[in-house]
C-alpha cells in the first residue's frame, strides 16, 4: 500500500504596487502587506524614471494605491524638505546577497544632509581595496533608491559618481539635502 502525502507549496506574498509624483518624476513603488509594518505595507522597490535595471509592473501584480498612503506621505514630507529619515519597512526582493545586505546597512546609516565615499563604504564592511568596485555594483543594486540613501555615496574626490536613476537626479537629492560636495 502506498501512502500519498500532500503538499502545499508555500504562498508567494501578491505584490502591490503605486505609483507616486515626486519632483524627479513619477516613482513605480511596489511592495507586500505586512501588517507590523508602518501603514502595513513592507517596500520591496523603488524606482525612478530612467533608472537602469528597474522594477516594472510584471503581471500578478495589483494595483493598491492605499497599501503605500503611508510611504507616500513621507515620500512628499521629504520632498518638500519636512523630514530627513524614512520609517518605513523593507521587504526582501530578489538579488539581496550578504554582502550587499551588508553594504545596503551601511548605506542606510550615512546620515541625511552627509555623504560617504565609496572607500569608506568599502571599509565599513570589510571589503577594502579591491572591494570597492564590488561595493559600487552592490550600491547600483540597490532596490530602494531615495529611501535607502544610495545618492549620498560619492567618489574619493567629491566627484558624483554613478547611480542608477542618472547623476542628475543624484545631484538633486544631494542638493535637496544640502550635501552637494564643492
Amino acid at each position: 500500500m502506498s501512502v500519498t502525502t500532500r503538499v502545499t507549496p508555500p504562498t508567494v506574498p501578491t505584490t502591490l504596487y503605486a505609483t507616486v509624483g515626486s519632483p524627479l518624476g513619477e516613482l513605480l513603488l511596489s511592495g507586500q502587506a505586512a501588517p507590523d509594518a508602518p501603514g502595513g505595507t513592507a517596500l520591496v522597490s523603488l524606482a525612478l524614471p530612467g533608472q537602469k535595471g528597474a522594477a516594472g509592473v510584471l503581471d500578478g501584480w495589483v494595483r493598491d494605491d492605499a497599501a503605500f498612503t503611508e510611504i507616500a506621505r513621507q515620500l512628499a514630507a521629504y520632498f518638500a524638505g519636512e523630514r530627513t529619515r524614512f520609517d518605513i519597512a523593507y521587504a526582501e526582493g530578489p538579488g539581496a546577497t550578504d554582502f550587499r545586505r551588508r553594504v545596503w546597512r551601511a548605506v542606510d546609516a550615512i546620515p541625511y544632509g552627509t555623504t560617504a565615499t565609496y572607500g569608506q563604504i568599502a571599509v565599513q564592511v570589510g571589503a577594502s581595496g579591491a572591494g570597492v568596485r564590488a561595493v559600487g555594483s552592490a550600491i547600483g543594486r540597490n532596490p530602494l533608491l531615495v529611501v535607502r540613501p544610495c545618492h549620498r555615496v560619492i567618489g574619493a574626490d567629491g566627484a558624483l559618481r554613478g547611480y542608477a536613476a542618472g547623476l542628475g537626479h543624484k545631484e538633486r537629492l544631494l542638493g535637496l539635502e544640502g550635501a552637494l560636495p564643492r
